[in-house]
């Protein structure tokens, strides 16, 4: 049974990963410029950390769940935008494609925001938080949307679960950061002299 449903797993992820065959060049344009910005973060933390771990800094055990929550976020990211692109095409001209430009609006400024509270927490705090705020509140809109076309259609396990691993991520990285932030930034002034000597 379990062999059955991997299979079954398997064979859905291969046919929506196989959509990718369908984008035209402003598809791609559009895909590898999100994914771009998004694996840039998971890279600039990667090289941040290595940088750090390979002068002996010590990190606290929270902090690489950032990176983890990031992969998570990234990769699941990677997956979903191949529907927003081709099944989902029309959905998203319907409005979908506005929440979603709300969610990266709101999510990215507060990435952006929590690494300005490192020398300016006064004055970033209270927005970083508004910003992680809109961006939880946004991303449960988007799921709401998602739910009620899955439940209407009985379709698709790897957009949902794309959607679960994703929004998973984004918690995880997000609340840890802002934890991080509000240790004061643990191990961040060792690595900035690493990296800037």
């Amino acid at each position: 049974m379990n062999r059955i449903l991997a299979s079954g797993v398997a064979q859905e992820m291969k046919a929506y990963v196989g959509n990718i065959q369908s984008f035209d060049r402003w598809d791609w344009i559009k895909y590898l410029s999100w994914m771009g910005t998004i694996f840039s973060l998971l890279i600039g933390l990667i090289a941040f950390f290595s940088a750090g771990l390979s002068q002996g800094v010590v990190y606290p055990g929270y902090v690489w769940f950032i990176l983890l929550g990031t992969a998570m976020f990234a990769s699941s990211l990677a997956f979903d935008d191949i529907g927003h692109r081709t099944l989902y095409k029309e959905n998203l001209k319907m409005g979908e494609g506005y929440v979603h430009r709300m969610i990266v609006f709101t999510a990215v400024p507060s990435v952006m925001a929590l690494c300005l509270c490192y020398e300016h927490p006064d004055t970033f705090m209270v927005p970083a938080i508004a910003l992680i705020a809109l961006s939880f509140f946004y991303s449960a809109v988007d799921e709401a949307l998602h739910w009620q076309r899955y439940l209407k259609y009985g379709l698709d396990r790897v957009e949902m679960w794309s959607h679960f691993t994703a929004i998973t991520g984004h918690v995880l990285m997000i609340s840890c950061w802002w934890h991080w932030f509000r240790e004061g930034y643990p191990g961040v002034n060792e690595t900035l002299k690493v990296i800037f000597g």
